[in-house]
């Protein structure tokens, strides 16, 4: 890992980015952040933000902010508002999505029987693809081993389970946050994203970003992912100083005045 000082590329053009304490700062979206986010598209420098974060909230931030597109609930869609008009593209179909969701209320039962401190994700409501559990946002922190009974009982089931810094987020299908940078890439910007990493960047903060902090060449932490230091063996390759949107606000004027 390097300090933030040390980035020196000059060649990054997409900024792909976490959200939850990565922008934000104790569950809030800091002016600064959002200030930076508009510089760096006025520098031509597009952000695409990388969620765990659920199709409904996904929706608004498209059509709102100041990004290209936004991928949800860790890669099962992005969503790009163009020409006035939402697209959605996804990683599997209907059919498929409504049968994964019957074995996901399976789980959802499971996890709340055997961790009784856990709770669904307020956010669940506008969610189409996974189940979020809350670990910290709205409920007292759970314990490691709470959490890791969490993550055990998705895996059981044969889903796929994230930790992020509030939530576990479970999910049947083979994708990813990173497939779907790649199929964004390949469908939106006309180039295979694996080619072209010397003009790409991630930026996050938790243990559900390390396979993007191994993927690509040229990742930034914010400095509070030295919080999961003890469980993530990929880590980024520069760390800013701050926290959250302060350390997002790092990254952003490194790019800009580079």
């Amino acid at each position: 890992m390097k300090k933030i000082a040390d980035f020196k590329n000059t060649q990054i053009k997409y900024l792909f980015t976490d959200i939850d304490d990565t922008l934000t700062s104790e569950g809030k979206l800091p002016a600064l952040s959002y200030e930076k986010i508009w510089q760096l598209s006025e520098k031509g420098i597009a952000v695409i933000p990388v969620t765990g974060r659920p199709a409904g909230w996904c929706d608004m931030i498209a059509r709102f902010w100041p990004v290209p597109a936004v991928i949800g609930e860790n890669g099962a869609f992005y969503f790009s508002y163009q020409n006035q008009k939402i697209k959605r593209a996804w990683a599997y179909g209907e059919e498929k999505r409504l049968k994964y969701q019957q074995s996901l209320n399976e789980i959802k039962t499971e996890i709340l029987q055997k961790v009784p401190k856990s709770a669904v994700s307020a956010d669940q409501f506008a969610r189409l693809f996974d189940l979020a559990i809350d670990f910290c946002e709205d409920i007292p922190a759970l314990s490691k081993k709470e959490i890791e009974t969490i993550v055990e009982i998705f895996k059981k089931h044969g889903a796929q389970a994230k930790v992020s810094s509030i939530h576990v987020n479970g999910w049947f299908g083979d994708h990813n946050k990173l497939t779907m940078c790649e199929q964004y890439c390949r469908e939106e910007l006309g180039f295979e994203l694996s080619k072209n990493l010397d003009k790409c960047a991630f930026a996050g903060d938790s243990p559900n970003d390390e396979p993007m902090f191994e993927y690509f060449e040229t990742s930034f932490g914010v400095a509070n992912v030295l919080d999961f230091k003890d469980q993530i063996k990929s880590m980024p390759t520069f760390i800013t100083e701050k926290k959250g949107g302060e350390g997002f606000a790092e990254i952003a004027d490194k790019l800009i005045h580079l």
